[in-house]
């Protein structure tokens, strides 16, 4: 007895010695499953919503009421199953060793969280008797399709080192290696999309966007990228907002109000197919419509969209999404789906249940299933294999993960040995050392692209550019209107195809979304205050400034010499103004000149002829000849003024002008001395006349004339006049005229014959009551009248006249003070001379004849 009891006491002794490791709960269990060499987990969500209440995590497994089956998240898990189903019928991977599958349907955040620390945990309820460190742990896991679910999970299976490789992930914040270690994804970072969708926007010229996203990691990344990357294409946002489809209705209705009272006619959606679902109905209801949709891949080619009331206001959306490929086989593989195939996923019979609208359980009382139900024989979202981008995606990860544990396994890709020098094989694979191997992984895929991850985990980015074009109930038609690839050099990147394009509204071109409309060449932006930089007023540019593109931000200066033409939108060369010989006024200026030398020369031909008459020599013949030879000078000196200024003819202008009049006025006011003398003569005792005789009228005339020489050769050593081209006084054009050089020699010079006209016209004054043989001086006297009228008159009209009309007005006072001079000296004479010659004789100018 004592024998019997030490035995017992020994045997309960060595069993406490031995450990057992035993699971603490009920483990969830997967909705499809089969078991193999290597296994692979999968996580969808086969259901788009939840009808009540929201799960929570908690230890027992919770039961949500899940609603609205999502055909599409089905379709991944059969396309997980079909791919396995290939590899492990394919001779050249994995060889001699089967791949496995735990597949769970896991309906909301929680769930999708306990599935994946299931799948890290494994089923057995007794883990290793020997052992508690060694568990049934998946080589990788798929999934999830949403991006918060994936963070949630793909951050706790990164401490544990387990792959995880989502298709529909796309958060940018997944590309965070220090978070996110184990974790790689077969569809882009929406860094990427984001970027592409704000090009996308810049391309059709729309520059006031609204922009509503999830609110969640998703939509927040995504949303957060757009708007940075549209500010640098130079798109503005009018507004913002996002919600989610498990938050408050007045969430929703607010959006719905932002948008009614918005300008922008274009809105980029970053969310996913539930939250556009909502939104699109509440608008539905209120008939909100005429907007142009651009969508991000998370909805834009979701079927499920067709069961929206509001459906038809998507047509015409736009939005990038992943390459659809063609999968050979899924087709039939997905046909031949069956509730018989896993007996206990209370899935699968609901989901056959719906699609044949019959009972699967004996103790319903719909009517029963027959067995002879088909999907071969019926147009379902399920089988239909015309869109596979997404379900694609999910085809490569499993494939990623094959050769990755091909690879492992035969140590193709790197030369490292596991377990001491020994390739690792299917009792010793742990999950960290799949990771290693798919950080390596690059294989070809069906449609001939390459497939690897880059550092950050991340698939490279190419995406389709497509348009719903058709939407309806059950059928949704979309069409490849471009492609995006990030791997392409900047500016090749997008592409367009040749392809009609459906647009938001039922607008057949494309839709004008713009805070203001473009400013046309001649103008610039002018930025409305308090608003953003893509709400301007057109301001026209100033004289002299253009703007030849449209929307200029800012008006640039001609270069010198040029100015802007009426529009605003071209510098022309200044237009060069001057008097010329071709223009109106110049041609009568000229003819003006010449005549009056014609009529000098002619009289001086009249004088020649009859010099030897009485009334020519009582008048000085020879200061008679020497003013009409300098009123012809006169004359034609103001030809030089006429023509496009140069060195040459500045100087010359100037100085004949100044010398010709001084030479005319010293001659008439030789004459008028003489009329003075010869009165003074004829009184008795006088011999006054020979102080004045023709030697001292010569070199009084000389004097007279050599001081004004001096001052012009001054003038022209110290600052002589020069060619200048005025841009002062227009700004459309140039004036070119001679510039003075020293004013204080032009106005000396002119001074100088206002002196000499003004001691002219004293000293006729004072004669013009002489006896009437002696006339002359009155005529004199008005002659130097009108000159000093003139040449008074002459000084304000010159400096306040712009440009061409200047020289004219020196011109034309040159030209009038000439003219007053011989008209008013020697017409008279001509009339005597060759009107009465029976006047111009000794005894009728002595006074003797009668009247």
């Amino acid at each position: 007895m004592l024998i019997l009891e030490l035995l017992l006491l020994m045997s309960v002794l060595i069993r406490a010695e031995q450990p057992v490791c035993r699971r603490q709960g009920n483990a969830q269990l997967p909705e499809f499953f089969k078991d193999g060499d290597l296994k692979i987990g999968g996580i969808f969500t086969f259901y788009t919503g939840y009808n009540g209440v929201i799960p929570k995590f908690d230890r027992l497994p919770p039961q949500p009421k899940c609603k609205d089956i999502n055909y599409r998240e089905f379709k991944f898990a059969y396309t997980m199953i079909f791919a396995i189903e290939e590899i492990n019928k394919n001779p050249s991977i994995l060889p001699n060793y089967t791949v496995g599958y735990e597949i769970f349907n896991a309906c909301g955040f929680s769930n999708i969280l306990q599935s994946a620390i299931t799948l890290s945990n494994g089923q057995e309820s007794i883990i290793n008797p020997g052992n508690c460190t060694k568990t049934n742990t998946v080589q990788a896991i798929i999934g999830h399709s949403g991006s918060t679910p994936t963070i949630g999970f793909a951050r706790i299976m990164g401490r544990f080192q387990i792959p995880t490789i989502s298709h529909f992930a796309s958060c940018a914040c997944l590309s965070n290696r220090n978070e996110f270690p184990s974790f790689f994804r077969t569809i882009p970072s929406d860094y990427y999309q984001s970027r592409a969708l704000a090009q996308l926007i810049k391309h059709f010229g729309w520059t006031w966007v609204g922009a509503l996203s999830n609110d969640n990691d998703y939509g927040q990344n995504g949303i957060a990228t757009f708007i940075k990357t549209a500010q640098e294409e130079g798109i503005c946002v009018e507004y913002t907002a996002s919600f989610e489809s498990t938050g408050s209705i007045t969430s929703l209705t607010k959006i719905v109000d932002i948008i009614r009272r918005s300008t922008s006619k274009v809105i980029m959606a970053f969310m996913s197919h539930r939250e556009i679902k909502m939104l699109v109905g509440e608008l539905y209801k209120q008939n909100i419509t005429g907007l142009q949709w651009i969508g991000s891949d998370a909805w834009i080619t979701d079927d499920s969209l067709t069961d929206t009331p509001g459906h038809t206001l998507l047509i015409g959306s736009i939005g990038f999404t992943v390459r659809n490929a063609q999968i050979p086989g899924l087709g039939p593989f997905l046909q031949e789906v069956n509730p018989s195939q896993f007996p206990n996923s209370m899935f699968l019979k609901e989901f056959w249940e719906n699609v044949f609208k019959c009972s699967l359980s004996p103790y319903s009382v719909q009517e029963k299933c027959n067995g002879s139900e088909n999907l071969k024989y019926m147009k379902h979202p399920f089988t239909d294999v015309s869109d596979l981008r997404f379900t694609n995606n999910v085809y490569q990860a499993v494939y990623a993960v094959a050769h990755a544990l091909d690879n492992l396994l035969s140590c193709k890709q790197q030369k490292v040995p596991f377990n001491n020098g020994t390739c690792a094989h299917t009792m010793t694979i742990q999950p960290w050392q799949v990771l290693h191997y798919l950080q390596t992984v690059n294989f070809s895929t069906n449609e001939g692209e390459m497939l690897f991850f880059d550092s950050k985990g991340d698939s490279p980015a190419r995406y389709e550019l497509v348009n719903l074009q058709k939407v309806t109930k059950g059928t949704m038609n979309v069409a490849t209107i471009g492609y995006y690839d990030a791997t392409q050099p900047r500016g090749q990147q997008f592409t367009m195809n040749p392809v009609n394009i459906i647009w938001g509204g039922g607008l057949k071109s494309v839709p004008v979304s713009v805070c203001s409309e473009s400013c046309p060449p001649g103008t610039r932006k002018a930025v409305q205050q308090g608003r953003p930089i893509c709400c301007y007023d057109c301001i026209q540019c100033p004289p002299g400034e253009i703007s030849n593109t449209t929307d200029a931000s800012d008006c640039v200066k001609c270069p010198f010499g040029y100015w802007s033409n009426s529009r605003s939108d071209e510098c022309l060369i200044k237009t060069v103004e001057f008097l010329s010989f071709t223009e109106i006024m110049g041609i009568i200026l000229v003819m003006f000149g010449l005549l009056g030398a014609f009529l000098t020369l002619l009289t001086s031909v009249v004088f020649f002829q009859n010099k030897d008459t009485p009334i020519v020599k009582a008048n000085n013949s020879e200061l008679s000849f020497l003013l009409l030879f300098s009123l012809t000078l006169c004359f034609l000196c103001s030809l030089t003024f006429i023509g496009r200024p140069t060195g040459w003819s500045c100087m010359l202008r100037h100085t004949a002008f100044g010398i010709t009049f001084v030479l005319c006025i010293s001659c008439v006011l030789g004459k008028t001395i003489v009329v003075l003398m010869a009165f003074k003569a004829t009184l008795p005792g006088s011999n006054v006349m020979k102080w004045f005789g023709p030697a001292q009228q010569r070199l009084s005339v000389f004097a007279i004339t050599l001081i004004q020489v001096l001052i012009c050769v001054l003038w022209l050593t110290i600052a002589p006049p020069f060619p200048y081209m005025n841009m002062n006084y227009y700004r459309e054009k140039v004036i070119l005229e001679c510039h003075l050089g020293s004013a204080v020699g032009f106005w000396t010079v002119l001074g100088y014959i206002g002196l000499l006209a003004i001691l002219c016209f004293v000293l006729a004054f004072l004669a013009r009551k002489l006896p009437d043989t002696f006339n002359e001086a009155k005529f004199i006297t008005f002659s130097m009248l009108i000159f000093c009228a003139v040449w008074i008159t002459f000084i304000p009209a010159y400096l306040s006249t712009p440009g061409k009309f200047t020289v004219a007005v020196e011109v034309f006072a040159i030209l009038a003070s000439s003219y007053s001079l011989l008209l008013c000296i020697f017409i008279p004479k001509c009339y005597v001379i060759l009107l009465r010659p029976d006047a111009n004789t000794k005894k009728h100018l002595l006074g003797k004849m009668p009247h």
